[in-house]
């Protein structure tokens, strides 16, 4: 039961995102900001348990991606409603983090038909920065010394993550970067999500 919690929370995440929009249309800072703040922690949550738990799998991989792409772009809008002032005096750096963001969406759907789903260490840094940024946005005001250290972090890790567009001809989760990919090492969490899709298929396939 426990291998399951990290994919019951990143459901829960996606699960969030209508009500966010739902928030957003209604002009809610207050519950928006919460629930938005929630659910960045969770993404923390979810992955760190799912490390600790050995429980990284490639399903959780593609959920996750789509958790994070649904709330990359709800963070994004609710910041335009709710903080025009960024698009008006921050406007290229404001804007630079998710045009790159939808240009390795789209390239990695285009080459793998899914979510890239790398999960690099420089990924995880720009999405930490971003969380950073955001949360102190909805809970203290802009400080763009913020926006441009998380907006530079999304700019170098999408950077990476094209480079591996390149270099993985197969779509290939979780892996720790374009280092590791150059000498040959998928990655410990790469393995184990192999590891863990092989082991699902086996009990499918005794279930039968």
């Amino acid at each position: 039961m426990r291998r399951h919690l990290p994919n019951v929370l990143t459901t829960l995440r996606i699960a969030a995102i209508p009500v966010l929009a739902a928030l957003a249309w209604r002009r809610a800072p207050e519950p928006f900001a919460a629930l938005l703040i929630a659910c960045l922690v969770g993404d923390v949550v979810d992955g760190s348990l799912a490390r600790a738990l050995h429980a990284t799998s490639r399903l959780g991989a593609l959920l996750d991606s789509v958790a994070d792409t649904l709330l990359f772009f709800m963070a994004f809008v609710g910041a335009l409603l709710f903080h025009p002032e960024l698009a008006r005096d921050h406007g290229v750096a404001f804007g630079l983090a998710p045009v790159a963001w939808l240009a390795e969406n789209a390239a990695a759907l285009l080459r793998y038909g899914r979510l890239s789903s790398f999960h690099t260490y420089l990924s995880r840094a720009a999405a930490v920065a971003m969380g950073v940024f955001v949360s102190v946005l909805f809970t203290w005001g802009l400080v763009p010394g913020l926006l441009y250290l998380a907006s530079g972090l999304v700019l170098v890790a999408t950077c990476e993550e094209f480079i591996l567009l390149w270099l993985l001809p197969e779509w290939t989760p979780d892996v720790r970067g374009a280092y590791w990919v150059l000498r040959g090492e998928p990655g410990r969490e790469g393995r184990e999500g192999q590891e863990g899709l092989e082991s699902q298929d086996r009990r499918s396939t005794s279930n039968l």
